[in-house]
């Protein structure tokens, strides 16, 4: 842990809680983008468009908040509003 003074505590303290929001939001992203890959892939384009919205807007609320860089979160998007267009197309 950090040094004996009850300022460092704190700030430990608070890295802390930030670590572990921060963690659960970027798992909720992954969680969201598997979800569309796999409706994605057994070609269930209703579903997998809410499940593409809902991603979405995961994605730009992680980037808001610092969470993930505002270029990887606009990378993701790309590349699943890309194959969510090869999905539509195919039918």
């Amino acid at each position: 842990m950090a040094g004996k003074s009850s300022s460092a505590e704190k700030r430990h303290r608070q890295s802390e809680e930030r670590r572990l929001r921060n963690k659960a939001v970027k798992s909720s992203v992954r969680t969201s983008a598997k979800k569309f890959v796999v409706l994605a892939q057994k070609k269930e384009a209703e579903n997998a468009e809410a499940a593409l919205k809902d991603m979405i807007k995961k994605l730009d609320t992680a980037s808001r908040k610092g969470i993930i860089k505002k270029n990887a979160a606009s990378r993701k998007k790309s590349r699943m509003q890309r194959l969510f267009n090869s999905l539509k197309a195919a039918q």
